[in-house]
């Protein structure tokens, strides 16, 4: 199983961000203990009810779960490992954001079992983090990478963002050099969303968006840089040195089941998914009463066989066909024959090993390609009554 933990805070909300986040003044600890007394509460709650099992990774994820104390952290964790049978070698991974990472709070994270930092970076150019909305600049985001290694920290992904207003391929290609230069362990590169209810949503009919042409060479042209640096992609968005391919979202995309704590967290759990309430309050007084403030959802067959399909895909090994057929009692190849041979021939899909995947080229397209294949899926299994 995996263990999302949920920190709601940060120091200000960024101008494209639609995760569920409040802001946090500095030095406000008793807000930050409050909410770790009542995350503990539903972390004994749940164990209890799932009967202490194997957790082989852990996740801090934010908000900006780097204004938390070591202190705080270590106390989380420690609680983790005696509710649950914590696996040896277990990862244990925190976002971060540079404003908020010193080297000696990285050594008190480090110290704490954290053995895994998701540098929250975003842009190396204080023009694009200014836009975003970012509460550090580009030295900062350097200091913060560089105190992560001083303290002995051997696994630091980097998070970056192309197709921002007013950036070319050229840009994010340099900036992709610069980034593996410095040989983080990991990069995220994700793609602007303009999600709604976000200020750079409200302001979409203005912005200097790179064209689809643009936004096409920054992911194939960035993509195939990283990979000659010695980035493998493994997932649309994700690269890794070999060996380092961040084990907690791989457990997503492998349909492992995973716990979820906190405000707005979301848990998946033998086909039942549960999604807290995104409200700090409203959830915190709930596991005071000994409640549940979550929405429950019983995954049926067909999204069971979509979210197959789809969390395939998304990864470079791609789908498991015979997985498929065990699912569902059908050929996934033969159901979207036409499909199928297109992107063959386009050279944006490609068939090994019992697997289909589809190439960087194909993975820009990823969100039609998947429409398309769930079309396909039968109501229920082939052969049920």
């Amino acid at each position: 199983m995996l263990l999302y933990l949920h920190v709601p805070f940060c120091r200000r909300k960024c101008r494209y961000c639609a995760f569920y986040s409040e802001p946090c003044a500095p030095g406000d600890d008793a807000r930050l203990t409050a909410w770790a007394d009542a995350l503990l509460g539903e972390m004994r709650r749940e164990a209890r009810a799932l009967g202490r099992p194997a957790v082989s990774t852990v996740f801090f994820g934010g908000g900006t779960p780097s204004l938390l104390s070591p202190a705080l952290t270590g106390r989380i964790l420690d609680e983790a490992a005696a509710l649950f049978s914590l696996e040896d070698g277990a990862e244990i991974s925190m976002e971060a954001n540079p404003e908020s990472m010193t080297e000696e709070k990285a050594r008190g994270f480090r110290a704490a079992g954290v053995n895994r930092v998701s540098l929250g970076v975003q842009a190396l150019d204080d023009g694009f983090l200014a836009a975003l909305g970012r509460a550090h600049d580009k030295k900062a985001a350097l200091a913060a990478f560089s105190a992560l290694r001083r303290a002995g920290f051997a696994n630091v992904g980097f998070d970056l963002m192309w197709g921002l207003p007013g950036q070319s391929a050229a840009n994010w290609k340099a900036q992709l050099a610069e980034a593996c230069a410095l040989s983080p362990e990991h990069l995220s590169c994700y793609g602007l969303m303009l999600e709604e209810g976000t200020p750079l949503y409200r302001e979409r009919e203005s912005l200097p968006l790179p064209s689809e042409e643009e936004a096409a060479a920054m992911y194939e042209e960035g993509g195939a840089l990283l990979e000659a640096a010695g980035y493998r992609q493994y997932e649309i968005s994700n690269y890794a040195k070999e060996g380092f391919a961040c084990r907690h979202n791989q457990g997503y995309w492998q349909g492992k089941d995973y716990l979820g704590l906190g405000p707005s967290a979301v848990s998946c759990i033998r086909n039942e998914r549960r999604s807290n309430a995104a409200d700090t309050e409203a959830w915190r007084l709930a596991v005071l009463r000994g409640e549940r403030a979550a929405a429950v959802e019983r995954l049926g067959f067909t999204e069971r066989a979509e979210e197959l399909v789809m969390l395939g895909l998304r990864t470079a090994e791609g789908l498991d066909l015979a997985a498929y057929r065990a699912l569902t009692g059908r050929d996934f190849m033969k159901d979207n024959e036409g499909l199928v041979a297109e992107l063959l021939r386009l050279g944006m899909a490609g068939r090994e090993g019992g697997r289909f995947f589809l190439t960087r080229r194909g993975m820009l397209v990823s969100s039609s390609v998947m429409e398309q294949c769930f079309e396909h899926i039968p109501a229920k299994p082939e052969g049920a009554a």
